[in-house]
């Protein structure tokens, strides 16, 4: 055993989310189902193509005047 391992600790954030998930079994599912809602999209690459091929390269020094 190692001098700095403790034994049986678990922290009050562990355990929060231990009774948290205990309390509410569809909570990881729930949770699941808003990040595919929200960031799991399906991309079109033929669009970002089209997105990355239409921009135009930006100058240096922006606010430089032609002289």
């Amino acid at each position: 055993m190692s001098i700095f391992q403790r034994d049986n600790y678990t922290s009050e954030a562990t355990q929060f989310i231990e009774s948290l998930k205990a309390n509410k079994p569809t909570l990881e599912k729930e949770q699941r189902d808003g990040r595919a809602l929200l960031w799991d999209k399906q991309v079109n690459t033929e669009i970002q193509q089209d997105i990355a091929a239409g921009r135009v390269a930006q100058k240096p020094y922006v606010y430089q005047t032609n002289a």
